[in-house]
């Protein structure tokens, strides 16, 4: 049992403390900067050697060749065809890669990586005696976490990477309200941390951090990646995709459908109607009538806007057409809000080629 899960009257499963006796308390906190969340759900690959940057930078999504020290960043590695099969955050402190990534994903990326590694002067190893912390820059909660192993991850999500493309069409995404911090700990430093709540800082449960991730859009490797999905179709070309870095795995089907097509399916979120007490479990179907056109990712209590909900639905789902999802017995009537629209993609300027008129030539 970790130092998190000791803590009083809190609440585990088998992926880690889902809360603390309050969750919607414990989420203003770590809305408001007041609260570390033990993030038992998160792992770290480590690379080290010359090559880790040239060599990541050729194998991945994303231009981290010349990535400077303590630089944030994501990656996705794709299947020839553009499918998303792994996920990560990067930063690198100048000697070491750091990559964070879904605990269940860890080992199945550190051995693909090992297959691709060649000759590249790079050595690959899962961390496990490390652990990982979140909490909301800005705060008391970043003055306790005092990490020395690495430098702390700064998610891209707030704004649109270099290279990369957004494809929600708002003034204001909700990615912008949601600057996000994880730390690396080791078992002295997150023991000690366990021990120093309760100082202005307190601790807050997994449905915590899961709630504000679902609210600013934010996909994520362990909730919204099936075998079908391509980075398009969840927003993920905004932090995780170079569009104009050189040739690597999966990247003839990035370009084609950013320039020429569109993605077969986009991401919404969904509020909820109905119980507060019933939310659905991803994998649940989502339909518009009687017709299933989508399925429900995530799904969290917000402590403003209530119930939520990640869905990916069919591309040809109208953006208006109100949804409906059967959960424990009771339909739920579900709202979309439109993350990536029916007409993302096609952004290439294609000029129309005169047609030759089909007319006979006036004969003299």
């Amino acid at each position: 049992m970790s130092a998190f899960a000791a803590l009083a009257d809190a609440v585990t499963n088998d992926v880690g403390v889902q809360h603390y006796g309050s969750p919607l308390p414990e989420q203003r906190a770590l809305a408001h900067g007041t609260a570390v969340v033990d993030l038992a759900d998160r792992a770290v690959v480590a690379l080290t050697g010359p090559d880790r940057l040239t060599w990541l930078d050729s194998i991945t999504s994303q231009a981290v060749a010349r990535l400077a020290p303590d630089t944030s960043g994501e990656l996705l590695v794709l299947d020839p065809t553009g499918h998303v099969e792994h996920a990560a955050g990067i930063v690198d402190d100048g000697e070491t890669a750091w990559l964070l990534v879904d605990v269940d994903d860890a080992e199945p990326l550190a051995t693909w990586l090992l297959r691709m590694r060649f000759r590249a002067q790079v050595e690959i190893t899962v961390r496990e005696d490390l652990h990982v912390v979140g909490f909301v820059p800005g705060g008391s909660a970043a003055e306790l976490v005092r990490p020395s192993v690495a430098p702390a991850w700064q998610d891209p999500w707030t704004h649109v990477s270099v290279g990369g493309w957004q494809y929600a069409h708002t003034a204001t995404h909700p990615g912008t309200e949601r600057p996000w911090t994880e730390a690396v700990l080791t078992a002295d430093e997150h023991a000690a941390l366990a021990g120093a709540l309760g100082r202005g800082v307190t601790a807050a449960g997994l449905l915590a951090s899961e709630a504000l991730r679902i609210a600013a859009w934010r996909p994520r490797w362990s909730a919204e990646r099936d075998e079908r999905l391509i980075p398009h179709e969840v927003d993920w070309i905004r932090s995780a995709v170079h569009l104009d870095k050189g040739c690597y795995r999966g990247q003839e089907t990035v370009a084609k459908v950013h320039n020429l097509g569109h993605p077969p399916r986009r991401m919404v979120m969904l509020h909820l109607d109905g119980s507060d007490s019933v939310l659905p479990e991803p994998g649940t179907p989502v339909r518009e009538g009687e017709k299933e056109v989508g399925t429900i990712t995530s799904a969290a209590m917000h402590h403003e806007l209530g119930p939520i909900a990640l869905a990916i639905v069919s591309r040809r789902v109208a953006a208006d057409a109100v949804l409906t999802i059967s959960s424990d017995g009771t339909e739920i009537s579900a709202a979309q809000e439109i993350v990536v629209p029916a007409d993302a993609g096609a952004t290439a300027e294609i000029p129309r080629i005169t047609r030759l008129s089909r007319r006979p030539l006036k004969q003299d």
